[in-house]
């Protein structure tokens, strides 16, 4: 380089590093590590309060952050949560509402607002929203060379960083998604030390079904605590906001792809020194539509208008804060024909079911369990309880109203009782307020069953596995795409 060349470069140096690209880093922008697990229930962690699973890095990771105790999806089904985390939208608001529908390129995904701004953004494991979503991330390895649970590329991801930008990792586990698989990564507990839900048949084919689940949550726990290991080992600790959370429920009858607390409420726990008070809690609701722009704030990019949710940064300061007065969730097709919508608040549930001439058993994958044998076989007999007859039960309430925090598995539908006919009018409106704003809908034509309902084989009519004749997607005919309301929020 000759010497004018060099003081040129020199003179407008300043000038580079303050755009996007390789100049941009500063020491002050966090690195921020998303970790997503795979069909982990809300209350399958050691820091809330399961017993029984080891999960020692996760828990580590919530004494050193904070731990919110009401967080929820705004779907219980893969896809469709992870396409309204990486939007910032409702799943009818983003054009993949049902189960393996790819996000429409029309959508931005938020790590592609990190990478306009000069972040290294990389994905590895299950990604799950389409290819078109793809281009948010410098590299997208998705399942290559992932190990059996996805996370066998997250050390190497961060090992192959570039070193003169901040970075964005989105790592998604495949654990704990059926079917089972075992390896020295994961620990499998006791067979007589674990709880059974109260909707679960209780016996050794339960039991061993969730050990085998457990078994899966282990390992990821296990890959976090080397994503931990390599930020320590590259000094980037203190530097790097840490966020843990799971796409939907437990693959298990009566919680994936239900719109009761087994299914939408998730684990969210978020570490970030030196901002974050150690062992924090935050007992406040939350969506996963809030994911979106509390990331783009905490990078200290501009807030785009189409996020449908809002940054809860200010609760990393103070959890005890007001943020939410309701959270919003829908159910469309996961294996099989449905339309739920659900609206909460930190004290009732109130469910509205636009099909409910339809058993609502699950997915088809818990079909095919030990433990819907079980419930198969107490059927027969004629001895299942209440709580476990609900996956069987058709025609289905099309409304269901519930008191949490008295009723916390949401067994006693209180919808006909009453003394509550005032507060179930009143989440009605709410429902109906949410569904006018965001521009939701009833199809006249739902894409049908694909898996039979009794026993989870696919259907004779179906060419393929993902072939399904599709009918037409909640909120593309009504205009949802272009609607931006942020209801249920604290004014």
């Amino acid at each position: 380089m000759d010497f004018i060349s060099l003081l040129v470069s020199l003179v407008f140096l300043p000038f580079s590093a303050g755009r996007s690209g390789p100049l941009e880093y500063q020491r002050d922008k966090p690195n921020i590590v998303y970790i997503i697990a795979d069909d982990v229930g809300w209350s399958d962690l050691g820091c809330y309060g399961n017993e029984v699973v080891h999960t020692p890095h996760i828990d580590q990771v919530a004494k050193e952050g904070l731990r919110f105790e009401n967080a929820f999806l705004t779907a219980s089904s893969c896809s469709p949560s992870r396409c309204s985390i990486i939007t910032g939208r409702y799943p009818h608001g983003n054009g993949a509402a049902e189960l393996h529908s790819p996000l429409p390129e029309s959508q931005i995904p938020f790590p592609l607002l990190l990478k306009n701004a000069g972040y290294y953004t990389v994905q590895a494991g299950k990604s799950h929203f389409g290819d078109p979503a793809l281009r948010c991330f410098d590299n997208a390895y998705q399942m290559k060379d992932a190990g059996v649970g996805g996370e066998e590329r997250w050390v190497q991801c961060l090992q192959e960083r570039p070193r003169d930008k901040p970075f964005f990792a989105w790592f998604a586990a495949t654990d704990a998604h059926r079917d089972w698989q075992f390896n020295d990564k994961g620990i499998t507990p006791n067979l007589n030390a674990i709880r059974v839900p109260p909707y679960l048949v209780d016996c050794p084919e339960t039991r061993q079904d969730l050990a085998a689940y457990y078994h899966e949550i282990s390992r990821w726990d296990y890959y976090v605590g080397a994503v931990l290991e390599e930020l320590e080992r590259q000094d980037m600790t203190n530097n790097t906001i840490v966020i843990i959370m799971s796409d939907n429920g437990m693959p298990f009858p009566r919680a994936k792809t239900r719109v009761y607390d087994s299914g939408m409420q998730t684990p969210l726990i978020v570490r970030w020194p030196g901002n974050i008070k150690p062992g924090s809690v935050s007992s406040g609701l939350v969506s996963a539509v809030d994911i979106a722009p509390t990331i783009i704030d905490v990078a200290g990019l501009e807030m785009p208008e189409y996020f449908q949710g809002r940054s809860f940064k200010k609760l990393f300061a103070d959890p005890n804060q007001r943020f939410r007065r309701f959270v919003y969730a829908e159910h469309n097709w996961h294996d099989y024909e449905a339309h739920e919508r659900m609206i909460r608040s930190e004290n009732f549930l109130y469910v509205r079911n636009n099909r409910p001439e339809l058993a609502n058993g699950g997915p088809a994958d818990s079909k095919r369990s030990p433990s819907q044998e079980a419930l198969d076989s107490v059927r027969l007999v004629g001895k299942l309880t209440p709580a476990q007859m609900d996956i069987f039960m058709a025609p289905r309430a099309h409304e269901e109203f519930f008191a949490v925090s008295r009723d916390p598995d949401q067994l006693l539908n209180l919808a006909s009782a009453e003394f509550y006919l005032d507060s179930l009018r009143y989440y009605r409106q709410q429902l109906d307020l949410w569904i006018d704003e965001t521009g939701d809908n009833i199809p006249e034509h739902l894409t049908p069953d694909g898996f039979d309902r009794q026993t989870g084989k696919l259907l004779p009519n179906i060419p393929a596995f993902n072939r399904m004749p599709r009918g037409e997607m909640p909120g593309i005919k009504s205009g949802a795409l272009s609607l931006n309301a942020k209801p249920g929020f604290y004014q």
